[in-house]
């Protein structure tokens, strides 16, 4: 009888005891924790920055007189050969030797200029054909299988590449002439009566009005600017990247445009990586050496269509892509000698996990070795987090 109570008495002990162990026991540490999966994967750059129109100009008093009043609006539409402003030229006095020479040499660079620009449309027109016939054969040769899908892009940025230009030189043949004509007007207010006819200042070419510099009648001079121009459709992004970015860009690159204004996400593609860089303070005060890149809008114009000059956008350049890649998020892993490690929560504790990382991308990083989709990794670990030790998620 003794023995038995003895034994129940050393049992209660062992049990009181145990308890008192587990509930001096520190608890397990809480963490934040992710699961390793696959999908999607890109890196990219993203910055900053604002459309622009390549193709702008800034209609000016073709001679000294009176502005009758600009009732255009910004954002008016005008057609090529459009009345902008009517001007009536102050009374003509006999110009001196010197100024009918000036003139006359104005006239004659104006002539030069127009003839330039007429012969750059006709080398821009056979760039553009070129690039359709080398477009359209490429399309067979893809279709067929003989060549990389890579291949028929590149083909495809160099034909819109040859398309803008074609734009911009057509835009300069008509300031061209829009030139010539000021300079005809210059030298025939001298050759009028005592009541020179006024001038009907018409529009060069096909687009909006983007500013409006004189709206009230009065006396302007001649070179004045009064009205600025635009084609929207030539509407193009200008973004500022650190040079070091700059190099790892490519014409022809994928761009995702976004926070534009819109619900959807336009894409463009890069045209042109200036060859300058420029200085740039940062917010924080700090000298940048950046690069400008120029962006081309892949999207119908129907898409865009209340973009104008000078909106802000937020540009993502698609340096790589992959739509199958093992990924962990970049906070989980962390330097271990010489090499990269996570902590992988495993039966209730911490275990530490040699990691061969692959390309980063912002919040994300490519896992070459190391682990397993399913596998669960703490996040943020903290620094006396060591392995072996009980963890659990959150």
């Amino acid at each position: 009888m003794l023995s038995w109570r003895k034994a129940v008495l050393v049992g209660l002990a062992v049990v009181l005891l145990l308890a008192l162990a587990l509930g001096f026991r520190e608890p397990p540490a809480a963490v934040e924790v992710v699961e390793v999966s696959r999908g999607p994967f890109q890196v990219t750059v993203e910055e900053e920055g604002r459309t622009r129109l390549s193709d702008r100009y800034d209609v000016s008093a073709p001679v000294s007189g009176f502005l009758g009043r600009v009732v255009l609006e910004p954002g008016d539409e005008v057609g090529r050969g459009q009345v902008l402003f009517l001007l009536h030229p102050h009374l003509a006095q006999p110009l001196d030797s010197r100024t009918r020479a000036q003139a006359r040499a104005t006239l004659a660079r104006a002539e030069s200029s127009l003839e330039l620009a007429q012969a750059l449309v006709d080398s821009e027109q056979a760039r553009v054909d070129l690039a359709r016939a080398e477009l359209r054969r490429i399309e067979r040769m893809v279709s067929a299988g003989h060549m990389p899908a890579e291949v028929l892009d590149q083909a495809q940025s160099e034909m819109r590449r040859a398309t803008a230009s074609l734009r911009s030189a057509r835009f300069a043949v008509d300031v061209a002439r829009h030139e010539k004509d000021n300079a005809e007007a210059m030298l025939s207010t001298e050759q009028n009566g005592n009541a020179p006819a006024p001038i009907q200042v018409v529009s060069p070419v096909d687009g909006v009005v983007l500013r409006r510099l004189r709206q009230s009648e009065g006396s302007v001079q001649a070179g004045e600017p009064i009205v600025s121009l635009g084609n929207l459709s030539s509407l193009e992004i200008e973004v500022d990247v650190l040079s070091p970015d700059a190099v790892r860009l490519q014409p022809g690159m994928r761009v995702e445009l976004e926070r534009w204004g819109g619900d959807s996400t336009l894409p463009g593609r890069v045209r042109r990586i200036e060859p300058a860089g420029f200085m740039k303070l940062s917010a924080l005060g700090v000298e940048e050496h950046r690069v400008w890149v120029i962006v081309d809008l892949d999207a119908p114009r129907a898409e865009w269509q209340n973009l104008g000059d000078g909106f802000r956008v937020e540009a993502r350049f698609i340096l790589w892509e992959a739509e199958d890649v093992l990924q962990v998020p970049t906070s989980a892993l962390f330097r271990r000698d010489a090499g990269w490690g996570t902590f992988v929560l495993r039966d209730g504790r911490a275990r530490f996990q040699v990691v061969e990382p692959g390309r980063r991308s912002g919040l994300s990083t490519e896992v070459v070795a190391g682990l397993v989709a399913g596998d669960q990794v703490i996040v943020h670990p903290a620094q006396n987090l060591a392995d072996g030790v009980r963890v659990r998620a959150r």
